[in-house]
């Protein structure tokens, strides 16, 4: 697969806004003034005229391509990030009656159990956040509610780096908060409820959220909201109920292109962990590194590590920062070092952050 990114000064490791393929970034620069020949940037068009709106359909019709989208599904492209949808998905399928199972495994999913509290009950079906090394619960461990209005889940937690490698089998819809991992694999949408990203790890720029769901789940959601709050009403509405992002639309529908000029999913998905491995490698081959998530749950996108100090991570930090490494640092809650590898990082950089943790041990 060909690199993404060999013409960048750095490479970047933000865990999120996450790097965007370089092709797109070239062509969003050549096209920024002067859209195909328009004399207007995409941005200053009309979210309703024919030029635009080739863009959002197509947008969307790539998402439907690389997920192999069944027809009984809609996707939606909304705003208000993966944290709105913490609030839009209880507002819509729960109520103060009612029941909702959320499993926690970090960070990410807590927030949206508390969301979902303002509105119904929430059974916690499992919580691993405290757990050390960081992991997943066991299937024997899952509680589940007998009559749940649906499971909801975070498939990959970026600041502990572990991820889902199989979902689990619910009676309830299965929703998926899958920000930080969609399109990195293929997927059985037909299996879910409902599942959502916000754009910025591996869909493009911040600012738009992509959410796919049943339709049949979706007509059975709370009628009494307010339109701007009823996904029935965006899908209604082919999600222009309200003008949408429409750069961040743009740049998603590059970023789809790129996706699918790389031989869809499946492809990504072979990439994806190809890197990944030269990272993981190079931190089991010897003590120095201290995984901090459990080897059977570890995530291909984000990778944690610790040192044996701060003032050595630190050092790690600063060296690898000087060699063109960025953003390495992990999340402020916990600390430590945290490699962000999303679909458009090149294994270059994963090559050369392995090349440079053997010789910081070696030195260190």
């Amino acid at each position: 697969m060909a690199s993404a990114a060999t013409t960048k000064n750095v490479y970047n490791f933000n865990a999120g806004p996450g790097m965007l393929p370089q092709p797109v970034m070239k062509q969003a620069q050549e096209e920024f003034c002067n859209y195909q020949g328009t004399g207007m940037s995409i941005m200053e068009m009309s979210h309703r005229g024919p030029i635009y709106s080739e863009v959002h359909n197509g947008a969307i019709e790539n998402i439907k391509k690389l997920l192999a989208v069944p027809d009984n599904y809609e996707v939606l492209l909304l705003q208000g990030g993966a944290q709105g949808q913490f609030a839009m998905i209880p507002m819509n399928f729960l109520t103060p009656e009612t029941t909702a199972d959320y499993i926690q495994t970090g960070t990410w999913g807590k927030k949206a159990a508390n969301e979902a509290q303002v509105v119904g009950n929430v059974n916690i079906v499992a919580d691993t956040i405290k757990d050390r090394p960081a992991r997943l619960p066991n299937a024997d461990e899952l509680n589940w509610s007998k009559d749940a209005a649906y499971v909801h889940m975070t498939s990959n937690e970026t600041i502990s780096g572990i991820q889902w490698h199989t979902f689990p089998k619910t009676q309830a819809p299965l929703i998926a908060d899958m920000t930080s991992d969609i399109l990195s694999r293929p997927i059985a949408i037909d299996t879910f409820g409902a599942v959502y990203a916000s754009a910025q790890k591996n869909l493009g720029a911040a600012g738009v959220t992509v959410v796919i769901m049943n339709k049949d789940f979706m007509a059975s959601g709370n009628k009494n909201l307010p339109a701007m709050f009823r996904y029935s009403e965006h899908a209604e509405q082919g999600s222009r109920y309200n003008t949408p992002p429409t750069y961040p639309i743009y740049l998603l529908y590059l970023v789809t292109q790129w996706a699918l000029e790389q031989g869809g999913v499946a492809a990504i998905e072979k990439h994806n962990h190809t890197k990944a491995q030269v990272i993981y490698d190079a931190l089991d081959a010897s003590d120095f590194y201290k995984p901090t998530a459990a080897k059977k749950d570890r995530s291909w996108m984000n990778v944690t590590f610790r040192l044996e100090s701060e003032e050595l991570e630190n050092q790690f930090l600063k060296e690898a920062e000087n060699q063109g490494m960025v953003a390495l640092k992990g999340h402020r809650s916990v600390g430590g070092i945290r490699a962000s590898i999303y679909n458009a990082f090149p294994i270059e950089g994963a090559q050369a952050l392995a090349a440079f943790m053997k010789d910081f041990a070696a030195k260190h």
